[in-house]
């Protein structure tokens, strides 16, 4: 299995697209790049940042929603069981993809 471990190191101190072999692409409306190996990237315009002791929320305004055409089913919705996330949660990575329930019959979108 590989270790993924960016997200506790620095960009300062480590060149992150690098190590992890990703590949940056121009975003449309903001000056920091995309990842293209990543099935969807949202453009995000800072509005506000509030102080929560050890961490930080970002309120912003989505610019931007780019997903890869592979990703999108025969309804054109994004299907997310497509991308091999993973997550991590107490010090350790789990696949996800396999869904397990859906939001209320009575407000869900009719398509």
């Amino acid at each position: 299995m590989q270790q993924i471990g960016v997200g506790v190191k620095s960009g300062r101190d480590v060149n992150k697209f690098e190590m992890m072999k990703l590949t940056k692409e121009k975003c449309n409306f903001v000056n920091c790049p995309a990842i293209k190996e990543s099935p969807v990237s949202v453009e995000c315009k800072v509005k506000e940042i509030k102080e929560l002791g050890s961490h930080h929320m970002f309120m912003a305004e989505v610019l931007s929603i780019n997903a890869d055409e592979k990703y999108i089913d025969e309804k054109g919705a994004f299907d997310i069981t497509k991308c091999d996330l993973v997550a991590y949660a107490n010090g350790k990575y789990f696949e996800l993809g396999k869904q397990v329930g859906k939001f209320g019959y009575s407000v869900q979108k009719k398509r």
